[in-house]
């Protein structure tokens, strides 16, 4: 560890992550606490990390808080759980205005296309590069490895 220093990270929780999160809090919990031996807690909206004196390695505190922040993206925990055992694998965000300027309706029609029709689309994307898809509103968060997240981001 670091000096023997104990470190912290926080993850805030968005409003509309609440609930899921505390239906999933014993499968995050598990992995974060036994597997990785970081503590870990829930208070006032966020969720707490810090090293403990038996944790193997600093950047499982790193790993830990990249698996709750993807969980609160949207991503679910078995999809999410991947960020701790592989050390390959990213987040990217963004927004679809980043891509295309679009407002209105011509917005709200975009997202539809990317989603397709009972999801086909997307799922056409995440099987044919490897990644998981999430699309949060104008968001699109998308987990997977570097090359991989480039073929998805090219695709939409």
């Amino acid at each position: 560890m670091s000096d023997g220093k104990v470190q912290f990270r926080k993850v805030s929780v968005p409003p509309n992550r609440y609930t899921p999160l505390e239906k999933a809090w014993l499968d995050i919990y598990t992995p974060v606490y036994h597997q990785m031996k970081v503590d870990i807690r829930m208070k006032s909206r966020k969720v707490e990390l810090k090293t403990r004196a038996d944790t193997p390695d600093v950047s499982n505190l790193q790993k830990s808080a990249d698996f709750v922040h993807a969980f609160m993206l949207g991503f679910d925990v078995t999809d999410a759980i991947s960020l701790l055992r592989m050390d390959e694998l990213y987040v990217e965000s963004f927004e679809i205005k980043d891509v295309k300027t679009l407002k209105g309706e011509h917005l709200s029609r975009a997202i539809g296309r990317l989603s397709g029709k009972g999801g086909k689309t997307k799922f056409a994307i995440e099987n044919s590069t490897k990644t998981r898809i999430v699309i949060a509103d104008t968001r699109i968060h998308i987990l997977g490895a570097f090359s991989n997240i480039k073929i998805a981001r090219d695709s939409f």
